[in-house]
């Protein structure tokens, strides 16, 4: 019975090793995932920054004029 016992605990040992490593999978994949799409994101916002417009020129041909 002992080696019978042994070999349970050692199927269980060889389950529980394959169900770690494909959840370390799953998360480093979706880890991934979501930082490409915070990357997009951030790069939108990014877009619609800073505008020279013609009262932003206006006050800059007033500095240059001192």
């Amino acid at each position: 019975m002992k080696k019978q016992a042994s070999d349970l605990s050692r199927r269980q040992l060889l389950k529980t090793l394959a169900l770690g490593s494909a959840a370390g999978a799953v998360a480093t994949v979706s880890g991934q995932a979501l930082a490409a799409t915070e990357a997009t994101a951030t790069a939108a916002k990014q877009a619609d920054g800073y505008r020279e417009t013609e009262h932003v020129r206006s006050y800059y041909d007033t500095l240059r004029s001192k």
